[in-house]
């Protein structure tokens, strides 16, 4: 019998295509879940680790405008591995411009009635029960529009989240004039000066279609004052590829009685595009030493 070496090939190579793919997956570490809310159907992924202690912490990871939980910023996993913690993907429904993401008050989202705040918050409660996570210190960070959701959680939620991030997000003017900050909030936004998708600078006319929103430095700025900080340090961080300024708004109240006192971070990529900045600093591993200054105990 007269065997084809080209069919062996094709068949190793397809043999190994799929092991790499589900080994891919498998490292991803995570799983996709369904929770019901509002009357729909919501999806999240979630990653536990696989020893992990009772009362541990819980940090929410949201998406972009237009992305998906699925595959979101693996790298989250590896320090969540590191040091013992949970982390939520939660899936942003479609709005309607088909698009998915979390509804923070764009123009284009005018009329949806989805209450991604409810839903976010909602979800924690139940992951808190579920795995005997900490209520206490559960946390939030988000890029772009997950970042936006960080600042419009900041305002409502502040004692469902002990701390945020968001990552080139946005403060919209519309939150920004309807909401005042209920308490010391601790939150560092890392953010490129030439991000051209959410500027630097703001967008008072609303020229880029997502609705007005605040300049960066102000929108920190706010939660400095809320927090009562009383100076800034600046310092240069070691340079990797983009040179990044570190703001840090110090000696504001304890972020609760006998903690430590709240604290409001900058992080000016100089040159930065719209991104997470993983090329200049370790920013998942950033966010993630912000959030353990706030572990209660």
């Amino acid at each position: 019998m007269t065997i084809c070496r080209k069919n062996i090939f094709c068949a190793t190579l397809t043999l190994v295509c799929a092991l790499f793919l589900s080994l891919s997956a498998n490292a991803q570490g995570t799983e996709e879940f369904h929770f019901r809310h509002g009357g729909m159907d919501r999806t999240y992924h979630l990653y536990i680790p696989d020893e992990l202690a009772p009362g541990s912490p819980l940090v929410f990871v949201l998406h972009g405008y237009g992305g998906k939980a699925e595959g979101y910023r693996p790298e989250m996993i590896e320090v969540a591995r590191e040091n013992g913690f949970a982390l939520c993907y939660p899936q942003g429904e479609v709005d309607t411009k088909g698009k998915t993401g979390w509804i923070v008050g764009y123009p284009s989202q005018e009329g949806v009635k989805t209450d991604d705040v409810d839903f976010i918050c909602s979800l924690a409660r139940h992951l808190q029960k579920e795995y005997g996570l900490s209520r206490e210190n559960t946390f939030c960070t988000g890029m772009s529009n997950g970042g936006e959701m960080c600042y419009l959680l900041a305002y409502l939620k502040p004692d469902v989240f002990a701390a945020f991030a968001p990552v080139a997000g946005l403060s919209m003017e519309w939150s920004y004039r309807k909401y005042k900050a209920r308490k010391p909030v601790p939150l560092m936004e890392v953010h490129g000066t030439a991000d051209k998708t959410s500027l630097w600078e703001g967008d008072p006319d609303n020229e880029n279609g997502w609705g007005e929103y605040i300049a960066v430095p102000l929108a920190v700025s706010y939660w400095a004052a809320q927090a009562r900080c009383t100076h800034e340090e600046t310092v240069e961080l070691p340079l990797i590829r983009n040179k990044v300024i570190l703001h840090r708004y110090l000696g504001g109240e304890p972020a609760w009685e006998g903690g430590p006192a709240t604290e409001v971070r900058l992080y000016e990529v100089i040159g930065g595009k719209h991104s997470w900045a993983l090329k200049d600093l370790d920013t998942c591993r950033e966010i993630w030493r912000f959030f353990s200054i706030y572990l209660k105990p």
